[in-house]
């Protein structure tokens, strides 16, 4: 009987996995299609001859250079502001004794619930308030703190015993050097973890960035994807280019680092 269920068990897998990974492949594949094979029914599967140029005319096409450069600045920026915030505001949650701690602590749990679209128009009406409509400002400054990565560290700063932190200040230590000197070494996979997840996150933004920029200059990759899917018209294989561009790079740097992010998610204490 358990062989039995195990057999089910890597079936089922098998099943899931292909379903999931079913349109990435089909994705990349169709990108070096012509245009006949891609719109064809039945669908063509494997392209006859691999169409290369269609790289080179998706990013002929439109800017892709430049919406690279602006997905990199913003999610970088805002991964590592992201990074600071949370291991500043998890060590006082976690280490520091202060009146209404429960209070405050209570109030971020609450803020988890509150569905994102709720406060993106409250967040829209600030930044155009302030002028800062189609700037970087305005697209890295709202991402720079995150409740979830807050709690996501507080689990496994939690289980980093007070003694250490006791111990650093009877030596004389700082609460930013026992962060730089103690915390930061000992949180590194779920510091590392988090910071992949937040770039991912940044690099997959929509919403936001096309809420606050109105120029061609200022759009991200996503955006930028959007809008070539309408200005390219029927030119789905070109789509299908551009989008793996898009797409690739990011796998890429999850395939690398798969490893270190399980780890992370495992030793924060994060479940679900």
């Amino acid at each position: 009987m358990k062989k039995f269920n195990s057999v089910l068990s890597y079936i089922f897998i098998i099943i899931m996995s292909v379903i999931t990974l079913f349109p990435f492949v089909y994705m990349i594949l169709s990108s070096f299609m012509t245009f006949q094979e891609a719109t064809s029914l039945p669908p063509t599967l494997i392209p006859k001859h691999f169409q290369w140029e269609n790289f080179r005319l998706a990013m002929e096409q439109a800017p892709f250079v430049r919406y690279f450069f602006n997905t990199i600045i913003v999610a970088g920026l805002s991964t590592i502001g992201t990074l600071i915030t949370s291991i500043l505001a998890a060590f006082a949650l976690v280490k520091l004794e202060f009146k209404y701690k429960n209070v405050v602590i209570l109030c971020m749990a609450a803020l988890l619930m509150v569905p994102y679209e709720v406060t993106v128009f409250t967040n829209y009406q600030t930044i155009a308030q302030l002028g800062l409509l189609d700037t970087y400002t305005a697209l890295i400054v709202p991402s720079l703190a995150s409740v979830f990565y807050i709690f996501y560290l507080n689990g496994y700063l939690a289980s980093i015993p007070l003694s250490y932190y006791k111990a650093a200040k009877i030596d004389g230590c700082s609460d930013l050097e026992f962060i730089r000197r103690i915390l930061i070494p000992l949180a590194k996979p779920s510091l590392f973890t988090m910071g992949i997840l937040s770039f991912i996150n940044g690099w997959n933004s929509f919403l936001w960035p096309i809420l606050v920029t109105n120029s061609k200059e200022m759009r991200l990759l996503s955006n930028g994807l959007s809008s070539f899917a309408t200005e390219s018209g029927t030119n789905v294989q070109l789509q299908m280019a551009a989008s793996t561009i898009a797409i690739v790079p990011i796998l890429i740097l999850y395939l690398i680092f798969r490893k270190q992010i399980i780890r992370g998610v495992v030793k924060s204490g994060i479940k679900g």
